[in-house]
């Protein structure tokens, strides 16, 4: 069983949280999932639902996997030193650190990214990068891995990335089954980024 601690901010974007949570959650006895924020209590979203945050920065919990969103609520988030240090904390001992769309610009901006390989949402690239100029960012790419580091090019390949872990620590037959409990048509090649071209990256 791992903890997953999915950090959730005034502005998350829904589907980059729960698209994963869906199918981490299909796998219950693997995964224990909890809803992060500074404060416990309900949390409103980019698309204006809120979500319960069950568990607080400041409990001094410790989670095998750090989930960071994207979404507009990030841009405030990257002058919270509070968050970002708790960030940093959190990321140095978890086992596996996860982000989707523009949640790699507060894992870049907290230093856990200097070095690695990661990507963003291609709408706002630049402006991600800006954010981690120690970084080296991968323009095409649906997601990347890097060590125990994954990230996500934007929204919906949240869960293109959330199967790969799946495979990565539970097989391929695994992620297969959760994919089609979800009904959802799995793109497995990490490479394949046809948003790269579309939003001019290339």
């Amino acid at each position: 069983m791992r903890t997953i601690g999915a950090l959730i901010f005034p502005g998350f974007e829904l589907l980059d949280l729960f698209g994963p949570m869906e199918m981490f959650g299909h796998l219950a006895d693997d995964f224990d999932l909890t809803l992060v924020a500074q404060d416990r209590g309900a949390v409103r979203s980019a698309q204006k639902l809120a979500a319960v945050a069950e568990a607080g920065t400041g409990d001094g919990t410790q989670y095998d996997i750090l989930f960071v969103p994207g979404g507009p609520g990030v841009r405030p988030g990257l002058n919270d030193t509070d968050l970002l240090d708790w960030i940093a904390r959190t990321a140095q001992q978890a086992e596996y650190v996860l982000s989707v769309c523009t949640g790699s610009a507060l894992l870049a901006k907290a230093g856990v990214l200097d070095g690695r390989r990661a990507t963003s949402n291609k709408a706002a690239f630049d402006w991600v990068v800006s954010q981690g100029p120690d970084v080296d960012w991968q323009r095409q790419a649906r997601w990347v891995q890097d060590g125990r580091f994954f990230t996500s090019s934007g929204v919906s390949a949240g869960m293109d990335m959330t199967l790969a872990v799946i495979e990565h620590l539970h097989g391929t037959e695994q992620a297969e089954d959760v994919a089609l409990i979800c009904e959802y048509e799995w793109h497995r090649d990490a490479a394949r980024d046809p948003f790269t071209l579309a939003h001019g990256l290339v």
